[in-house]
């Protein structure tokens, strides 16, 4: 009966625990300078032990920052060293590699003390928009070009902060308040969760946390488990190819169940690029676990014991495990193209689990507004950094059509226009759903979006770009078709490149065409009823709906007349 109830105690204990860092990632949110971080939610949170193993992981926040964010803690105890280790410190980084992936990453450390014994450390990371160097893009031909590089040291000691660190940065950055604003709010709601954990400790009459650490770890490795056990003994190989920077990229992976671990070898994938999107393999890593969790256990806590079984590996110099001094600034694109490459294996062993490939990589943009510089500019005219976080449609699953302009696998949020435009003297002149972009099928393609992005009257830009698919759509899955590619060019008719920085003269307009999901089974198995509701949403035209999904002409004017009746259900 004692075991009983000290178990219930401990389950208590563990949801008070997801509480903590889920109201820590919360303070960021609210305390962040960073528009990614306060409207995308491009953050993580997290509390450990004092073995840097992971316990719990705020539901706010990005796996990439939160899986790569598990490796990270035991970085810290090692570098810092566990007889430096003070009440009131504060550690950072934003070494690719011992870190998120890429130095736009900042990850805080804070060792956690109760009644003077170390108990625990909170962890959270923020993409911060500029860190200088090149600026976020893919441009450099090293990590030495992409931005100012902070090894894993102390931000404040003892309570007291560094304040030559704090001069180092602000001289080396184009957004310096932003930029230190971001580094307090991170290690404020390090403190936060701090606060909590010491509330519920005293709450339950807790020393350490060993007992409850012992808990999860124990519980969660054994449902993890189990899971996989369950599951064929068996290997299937998947593989892809995207657009790469200049030349096509193939990402390859054999994944091989066993009774205790599953093994994803991405032997066989391209080699390192000559530029940024490379990807280090902590961080390519993180989204493979993340995307055999979420086909395989995906209601079990995410926690070092759960994450423990999947195990990754990849040669050297691969684009997904790329070594200093390799440029890693847009790691993401990659690093997101991860989770459809472990399906179409899956796919093979698993058939009906996992969903169609979507858009993949976030279609995410930085402009760099300065006063024009052909003509004149008016006197209010300002230089400002403005980055934007945007998705492509998600692919159809099994059982249901893909989800629009929503990003999977990186679960951040779209950003909203007004909070874009307040960000610097950026005008989005469209933003909406693209029709016909989702992939046909049994179930569709969530859509993509079509954008205009200008610059307010007396300035130019440059235009970061960050996309992928312009050649390569997301493929279908059982019979489904694929998703549309991603366009762009400017409102002239000039071309523009998927990555790289491109200039913008005034008074131009760059158009996007962001790319769609793909579609999941035979599209000769939707339900008129469903196609029909389509056509009368604007999801799709009547011109696709009789290709591909052979609606009659009287379906569709019947559609017709429900739309000029104002009958969109």
């Amino acid at each position: 009966m004692a075991q009983s109830q000290s178990n219930v105690a401990y389950q208590v204990m563990w949801n008070r625990l997801i509480s903590v860092v889920e109201e820590q990632a919360q303070a960021l949110v609210r305390t962040a300078f960073s528009t990614s971080v306060r409207e995308a939610g491009d953050l993580s949170a997290g509390v450990y032990d004092t073995h840097g193993r992971m316990l719990a992981q705020a539901v706010t926040g990005t796996p990439g920052h939160v899986n790569a964010m598990a490796d990270a803690v035991a970085h810290f105890i090692r570098r810092i060293g566990r007889q430096n280790i003070f009440e009131g410190d504060v550690y950072l980084t934003n070494d690719p590699w011992e870190g998120t992936g890429h130095l736009h990453d900042i990850t805080m450390v804070t060792p956690s003390f109760h009644n003077g014994v170390l108990v625990g450390f909170f962890a959270c990371t923020a993409h911060i928009v500029d860190i200088g160097g090149r600026g976020f893009g893919a441009d450099a031909a090293s990590v030495y070009e992409e931005g100012l590089y902070i090894p894993i040291m102390k931000f404040a000691e003892r309570g007291e902060v560094d304040d030559t660190l704090v001069r180092i940065v602000r001289g080396n950055v184009r957004e310096p308040d932003q930029l230190i604003g971001d580094m307090y709010a991170l290690a404020t709601c390090n403190e936060i969760g701090h606060r909590r954990l010491i509330e519920m400790m005293e709450e339950f009459g807790l020393d350490d946390l060993e007992g409850i650490a012992a808990f999860i770890l124990d519980n969660s490795r054994r449902a993890t488990l189990e899971r996989i056990a369950a599951l064929p003994r068996t290997s299937a190989e998947g593989e892809m190819t995207v657009d790469g920077f200049a030349t096509p990229i193939t990402l390859k992976v054999k994944l091989t169940i066993e009774e205790d671990r599953i093994v994803s070898d991405f032997t066989g994938t391209s080699g390192v690029d000559k530029k940024g999107i490379n990807c280090p393999l902590v961080y390519a890593k993180a989204y493979a676990c993340y995307a055999l969790k979420c086909a395989i256990a995906p209601e079990i806590p995410n926690n070092a014991a759960s994450l423990a079984p999947f195990e990754i590996e990849a040669p050297e110099n691969t684009i997904v495990n790329a070594v200093h001094p390799a440029p890693v600034a847009l790691r993401h694109i990659v690093g997101h193209f991860v989770p459809d490459t472990v399906y179409d294996a899956l796919d093979k062993i698993l058939p009906d689990v996992v969903p169609a490939e979507g858009a993949g990589c976030l279609c995410n943009f930085q402009v760099s507004l300065r006063p024009r510089t052909d003509a004149p500019a008016p006197a209010g005219a300002v230089r400002s950094e403005v980055l934007t976080f945007n998705s492509g449609g998600s692919g159809a699953r099994p059982e249901h059509d893909g989800l629009n302009a929503t990003a999977f696998p990186s679960g951040v949020m779209t950003m909203p226009i007004e909070a874009t435009e307040h960000a610097g003297p950026v005008i989005i002149w469209r933003k909406e759903l693209r029709p016909d972009s989702g992939g046909a099928g049994k179930q569709r393609g969530g859509l993509g979006q079509y954008m205009e992005v200008g610059a307010r009257e007396g300035h130019e830009f440059d235009f970061q770009a960050m996309f992928d698919r312009v050649d390569h759509p997301a493929r279908g899955r059982r019979g489904g078709k694929a998703g549309a590619c991603t366009t762009i060019a400017q409102d002239d008719g000039s071309k523009m490149y998927g990555k790289g920085k491109q200039f913008v003269p005034h008074g131009r307009k760059v158009m996007l065409a962001l790319p769609g999901g793909a579609g999941y089974g035979d599209p000769a198995e939707r339900s008129f009823d469903l196609v029909k509701r389509d056509l009368l949403r604007g999801y799709i035209t009547a011109e696709t709906a009789k290709r591909d999904y052979s609606l009659s002409d009287a379906d569709i004017a019947d559609v017709d007349a429900k739309a000029r009746k104002g009958d969109t259900a």
